[in-house]
């Protein structure tokens, strides 16, 4: 059994692989997950893979936001964009692609030749492109992240580009008396005018989505709508790095 741990800043996923290609997949609060099954061990983390229901797994290698402040003993630890690229190459089969990845907290864009990463731009500066950024939104409208993803058709225009006072404009939307549709529609598309400009750069053929974003319809559709180019959402996409952990082995 091969393990691929992905340290996000917000959850932890977990992958074994089988023999036969089967995935086991597991999800954990980040800072449940370092309190609850994890404790250091001269400078390392050491995590208690019987108690989590994972058995011993035979290799394990680990990757992400994590991965530089938290040392886990006994993986090999990989570089995020790798993982994130072996994971698309391994959900997908595709070679040549433009992989654009939406966390929590950060968003990516690499082009990819023949399984190869040759580009890649990211933003971890700013929370306005991530799944935190479409919570709040979605708060405000009081509505659950399934119902936000379902709106793309007439946006509402919303041009703050801060997390922050892009939840004051969109309060003054909703003043004005637009319908929840438009203002939904409008959130969407502000996430993807904030990833655009990376999209035009490293645009190819074909765009692969992951990231607990990719689980967003109407951004789908607005990719597509507005690049020009099909979108592929893998099986898996919020554990694609932690898959692409398994197949770097």
């Amino acid at each position: 059994m091969l393990c691929g741990i992905d340290l996000g800043s917000r959850n932890v996923k977990v992958a074994l692989m089988a023999e036969d290609g089967a995935l086991t997949l597991r999800r954990f609060d980040t800072v449940s997950f370092y309190r609850e099954h994890g404790r250091s061990v001269d400078g390392q983390l050491q995590v208690d893979f019987a108690a989590l229901g994972l058995g011993t797994p035979e290799k394990v290698v680990a990757t992400g936001y994590g991965r530089q402040t938290i040392n886990l003993k006994g993986a090999e630890i990989i570089p995020e964009i790798k993982a994130h690229v072996l994971g698309a190459v391994h959900q997908t089969g595709l070679q040549d692609f433009t992989l654009l990845d939406l966390g929590g907290q950060d968003s990516k864009v690499v082009l990819v030749a023949r399984g190869k990463m040759v580009d890649f731009q990211t933003n971890d500066k700013c929370a306005a492109s991530t799944g935190r950024y479409l919570e709040n939104m979605a708060a405000v409208l009081d509505i659950d992240m399934e119902e936000l993803s379902n709106h793309h058709e007439d946006p509402v225009d919303l041009n703050s580009t801060c997390a922050i006072f892009g939840e004051t404009e969109l309060i003054g939307k909703v003043v004005e008396g637009h319908s929840l549709s438009s203002l939904a529609a409008g959130v969407n598309y502000t996430i993807f005018k904030r990833i655009k400009p990376m999209l035009t750069q490293l645009l190819s053929d074909t765009v692969i989505f992951t990231g607990g974003v990719a689980h967003n319809q109407a951004l789908v559709k607005i990719i597509e709508n507005e690049m020009k180019v099909p979108v592929v959402v893998p099986t898996h996409p919020q554990y694609n790095g932690a898959i692409g952990c398994c197949a770097y082995i």
